[in-house]
């Protein structure tokens, strides 16, 4: 039975995570539950799956939480300090990570010197700090199993392929509910629109970094770190039923794509079971459902933060860092309707013009580039047109 602490259990991927426990008893236990601030929730799930640990990162809801476990026998810790700790807890095995933002990495890396097994939903780990990351693993000899759908699809793509050279991968991306829109419609489209993805259920975060296509640009970053390659191997197109979650081209020119429904309790198992394909009685894909595919390529004129990725990840260093601070500071001022749509991107792009290029970043660096980053785009919003 693998034991697993499930970092942001009360996410969208939390969430599915603790579906796919319940669909396997056996294989399981759950010893750790985290959430940010959804106490009610935390407790709920507590009282479900009776893990040894619980912690609330917002320390004011602490008393709540501890009152409602007390008799219960959980353990209960609040605060940032207590998340980072928790993860080194010699009684897992596997730590999913599936916290959003710049809030898992210090939890991540904290988990790889504890030589923990990870089940990386926190893309954003390996955007800020992948080089850091994938050193750690080579130090600790620790394994990273892709949670996000277009990862874990290269990721089965290339089992049994490992003396085969990769000339490509090919990420797809469904477009978000605004891909067939011009730059006009997108001026005064709203947070409720954005947040209408027409395939996958996600948090509010995710779903408006789909609609902008940062969360593909991310995706982008992430995959040069899990994969080792270079930005010239990485295409993204935009594919709008999100039956192909993505592809893998190998020298001999032919190509390697995993398929299947758009349910992100798939790619969840695959990487708590991994190598094991566990049965499941999950919806199966029909091709008569889907008579066509289709395919085109993504507009970065329009979506200009796919292209500021690209750029990011092609000088390296913090670049990656400032985008990511910046963008979760701009989403969430979005989502407060304190900024427009397309004001997200110019005001990620007025950040990268403003922090100090740092080529060989030392996580302190990382830390104070999210910081100075952060400040920096609250200024910009304030100011903004």
């Amino acid at each position: 039975m693998k034991r697993l602490a499930i970092l942001g259990s009360t996410g969208s991927i939390g969430k599915q995570a603790l579906e796919v426990v319940d669909a396997n008893p056996d294989l399981f236990s759950v010893e750790i539950l985290t959430a940010n601030n959804n106490a009610e929730l935390l407790i709920k799930q507590a009282l479900k799956y009776k893990p040894r640990i619980v912690v609330i990162a917002n320390e004011e809801k602490y008393d709540i939480v501890s009152e409602a476990l007390d008799i219960k026998g959980i353990s209960v810790y609040a605060g940032n300090l207590a998340l980072q700790q928790v993860v080194q807890d010699d009684n897992i095995d596997m730590v999913l990570a599936a916290m959003v933002g710049y809030s898992g990495l210090l939890p991540v890396i904290n988990a790889i010197k504890a030589k923990k097994e990870i089940a990386l939903a926190n893309k954003e780990t390996l955007v800020v700090a992948g080089d850091i990351i994938t050193r750690l693993c080579n130090e600790y000899n620790v394994k990273i199993y892709p949670v996000d759908s277009e990862h874990s699809a290269i990721f089965q793509c290339l089992a049994g392929e490992t003396n085969n050279q990769v000339e490509k991968i090919i990420i797809t991306c469904s477009g978000g509910p605004f891909r067939a829109h011009t730059r006009s419609m997108l001026e005064n489209v709203t947070s409720k629109q954005a947040l209408a993805h027409p395939n996958w259920d996600m948090g509010a975060k995710i779903t408006i970094d789909s609609a902008t296509l940062m969360n593909k640009g991310f995706e982008v970053i992430e995959a040069k770190w899990l994969f080792d390659l270079s930005p010239d191997q990485i295409d993204v197109v935009i594919h709008p039923q999100s039956i192909i979650h993505s592809m893998v081209q190998f020298t001999d020119g032919s190509i390697k794509a995993q398929m299947g429904l758009p349910d992100m309790r798939l790619p969840i198992q695959y990487a708590l079971c991994y190598p094991l394909r566990q049965n499941n009685s999950f919806k199966r894909f029909s091709f008569t459902d889907y008579p066509e595919l289709t395919f085109s390529a993504p507009d970065t004129k329009i979506f200009s933060n796919l292209a500021i990725a690209f750029d990011a990840l092609r000088k390296g260093g913090n670049m990656a860092c400032t985008i990511n601070a910046a963008n979760e500071i701009a989403v969430q001022a979005f989502l407060d309707n304190k900024l427009k749509f397309l004001q997200i991107s110019e005001v990620i792009e007025q950040c990268t013009q403003k922090i100090a290029f740092i080529a060989q970043p030392t996580i302190d660096d990382y830390i104070e580039t999210d910081f100075e980053a952060r400040n920096i785009a609250i200024e910009i919003i304030k100011n903004i047109k």
